[in-house]
C-alpha cells in the first residue's frame, strides 16, 4: 500500500513540474497575458492614419513575438461615424486606442483649438517646432487629465477647401456657401467671420450631404478629400493652409497604466514610430495629390500671401475671443 501511495505522489511531482514548465513558455512566461486591442480611425483603410495602424501593429508583434496585435478599425465604424463619440469610447474604454483629430478633442476641452486656430502655425516647420515644444506637451498634460494616454502626436497636415459652386479667392466668395464643418465652435466662428455658412456634419456624411446637395462645401486635409474622392462631388479646390490639423494617438489611460512598466514602453515607442512615419507619408503624399485632383477635373487655386492676409484680418476676432478661453500664456507657446 506504502508503495503504491509513493508512485502515486512520483506521478503527482511530475505532474506538477510538467505543468509549471508548460506555463512558462510562450507570451506567459513571465505572467504576461496577449493583448488584442481595438484601434480606432476616422478616415479609410487607405489613409495615412490606417497605414500608420498598420505599421504599429507590425512593429508591436515583431518585438513582442505576437504578444501584442493592434485591430483596426476605419471610417469610425466603431462610433457610427460619430467622431466625438469615438474620443469618448476611448475615455470609457470600450475601444483602447484612437487616433483622432485634436480639432475632435475640443468636444472634451476648448483649449485643444489652440494649435488649430487660423494660420497660427502656417508651416510645418512652425507646426513641428510647436507639437514637439511647452505647447504641445501642456496639451499631453490635459489630455491625459481626460482619462487619454497620448501616446504620440501624428499629422492631418494642413486644411484645404473645396466646393461645387465657383473659385473662392476672397471672402466675398464665401457669402452664402453651405460649408461643413466638425462639431467645433472655432471653426464655426471662423466660417462666420468669413461670411460662410458653416454646418456642423459627421463626416460619414459628408459625401452623399454634398452628392444630394445639402451643402456647398467642406473644408479637410489633402490626403482626407483625395482619399474619400470627394472629387467626384466637389469642383474647386482652394489651398490656404488657414489651419494645421495634429493628430493624437491616444490610448485609454486606466489601460494603459495597468498595464507593466515594459509593455507600457514597448506600446509608447512603436506608437511614437507610427506617428513619425504617418507625418512622414502625409507630407509625402500631399506633394502628389494637387496634381492628381487636378487630373481628375478639380479647379484648384492658391491663395497669393496677400489674398490670404484678408482673410487672415478677418479671422483675427476668433483668435482674441480664443485668447480669452484658451488662455494667453497657453496661446503664446503656440504663436511663431
Amino acid at each position: 500500500m506504502k508503495k503504491i501511495l509513493g508512485i502515486g505522489l512520483i506521478l503527482f511531482l511530475i505532474t506538477m513540474i510538467v505543468g509549471c514548465s508548460d506555463k512558462s513558455s510562450g507570451s506567459e512566461a513571465s505572467g504576461k497575458e496577449k493583448l488584442s486591442l481595438k484601434v480606432s480611425v476616422t478616415t479609410s483603410e487607405q489613409d495615412t492614419w490606417a497605414k500608420a495602424v498598420e505599421k504599429w501593429n507590425e512593429d508591436l508583434q515583431e518585438k513582442t513575438d505576437g504578444r501584442i496585435e493592434l485591430k483596426l478599425y476605419a471610417n469610425e465604424s466603431l462610433s457610427n461615424g460619430n467622431s466625438p463619440k469615438g474620443v469618448e469610447a476611448v475615455q470609457n474604454g470600450s475601444t483602447d486606442i484612437s487616433i483622432h483629430s485634436m480639432i475632435i478633442y475640443n468636444v472634451l476641452d476648448k483649449k485643444f483649438a489652440t494649435p488649430t486656430l487660423p494660420w497660427l502655425l502656417p508651416t510645418y516647420e512652425e507646426a513641428d517646432a510647436a507639437m514637439n515644444g511647452e505647447g504641445g506637451e501642456e496639451l499631453k498634460e490635459l489630455i491625459r487629465t481626460k482619462g487619454i494616454e497620448p501616446l504620440a502626436y501624428g499629422e492631418g497636415g494642413f486644411r484645404q477647401i473645396t466646393n461645387s459652386k465657383h473659385a473662392i479667392t476672397s471672402p466675398e466668395d464665401l457669402k452664402g456657401l453651405k460649408i461643413r464643418t466638425p462639431a467645433t465652435e472655432m471653426m464655426v466662428d471662423t466660417y462666420k467671420e468669413f461670411g460662410g455658412d458653416p454646418t456642423v456634419m459627421n463626416f460619414s456624411e459628408v459625401f452623399t450631404s454634398l452628392q444630394q446637395g445639402v451643402i456647398d462645401g467642406q473644408e479637410n486635409p489633402l490626403n482626407i478629400i483625395y482619399n474619400s474622392k470627394l472629387n467626384e462631388v466637389q469642383d474647386y479646390i482652394t489651398v490656404w493652409n488657414y489651419m494645421y490639423d495634429p493628430l493624437i494617438f491616444g490610448m485609454n489611460k486606466k489601460l494603459f497604466d495597468g498595464l507593466d512598466e515594459e509593455t507600457r514602453k514597448i506600446i509608447q515607442e512603436t506608437g511614437q514610430d507610427a506617428a513619425k512615419y504617418q507625418i512622414e507619408l502625409n507630407r509625402k503624399q500631399n506633394e502628389e495629390i494637387l496634381s492628381e485632383l487636378e487630373e481628375l477635373g478639380m479647379e484648384v487655386t492658391t491663395l497669393t500671401p496677400e489674398q490670404i492676409a484678408v482673410f487672415q484680418e478677418l479671422a483675427q476676432p476668433v483668435i482674441d475671443k480664443y485668447e480669452g478661453i484658451v488662455g494667453k500664456d497657453l496661446l503664446d507657446k503656440f504663436r511663431q
